[in-house]
C-alpha cells in the first residue's frame, strides 16, 4: 500500500487521485491543497509502489480516486484501513504508525542524511534562517531512500533456526 511504501499520511493516500500520479515518472505529486505543510509534495514511487499502483489501475471503475471507497467518486474511508489491519490481527497498531517506523528504520539502518528522510516526510523545516538557503527537495535522494524501504518493507523475514548446544 502507498500509505507504507511511501511513508505518507493516510488522508494523502486515501485521497490520491489518478491525476496525481504519472506512473511513467514513477512520480506521486500531492498538491500543497492537500498537505499539511500548505506546499506541493513530490514523492518517488519505488518500482514496487508502481506495481501496486498499475494493479489498482487496472482494477479502477474510472473514478479520480487511486482508492476509491463504496463509491467511485468518494475516497476510501480512514475506517477501512484500520479494519484491514484489525482483520490482519494487529490491533495493537496504527496506519501512521509506519509513519514512524519508517523514520525509526532511516535513522537506525541507513546513512542517509537527516534532511533526506525528513522531506520523505514532507516535514517543514523549523529553522526559518535554514529554510531560507534550503532550496532542494532532495528528490533524487529520497528515490533512493524510498527504493531502500521499499526493499526492507517488503522483504521476506530470514528464517531463524534454533541451534542446539
Amino acid at each position: 500500500m502507498p500509505t507504507i511504501l511511501c511513508a505518507a499520511r493516510t488522508i494523502e493516500t486515501r485521497r490520491a487521485t489518478w491525476a496525481e500520479i504519472d506512473l511513467a515518472a514513477k512520480t506521486w505529486t500531492i498538491p500543497g491543497s492537500r498537505m499539511k505543510a500548505g506546499r506541493d509534495h513530490r514523492v518517488p514511487l519505488s518500482p514496487r509502489c508502481v506495481q501496486i499502483l498499475n494493479r489498482a489501475k487496472a482494477l479502477s471503475t474510472g473514478g479520480p480516486f487511486v482508492f476509491p471507497g463504496r463509491t467511485p467518486i468518494k475516497p476510501m474511508s480512514h475506517a477501512a484501513l484500520i479494519k484491514t489491519l484489525w482483520r490482519m490481527g494487529h490491533r495493537d497498531v496504527t496506519v501512521h504508525g509506519f509513519r514512524s517506523s519508517f523514520r525509526d528504520w532511516a535513522a537506525d539502518r541507513t546513512s542517509f542524511p537527516r534532511a533526506v528522510c525528513e522531506a520523505a516526510l514532507a516535514h517543514a523545516l523549523r529553522d526559518k534562517t535554514e529554510a531560507a538557503y534550503h532550496r532542494t527537495d532532495l528528490f533524487e535522494r529520497r528515490r533512493e531512500l524510498m527504493e531502500s524501504w521499499s526493499r526492507f518493507a517488503t522483504g521476506k523475514l530470514a528464517d531463524v533456526v534454533a541451534i542446539r548446544a
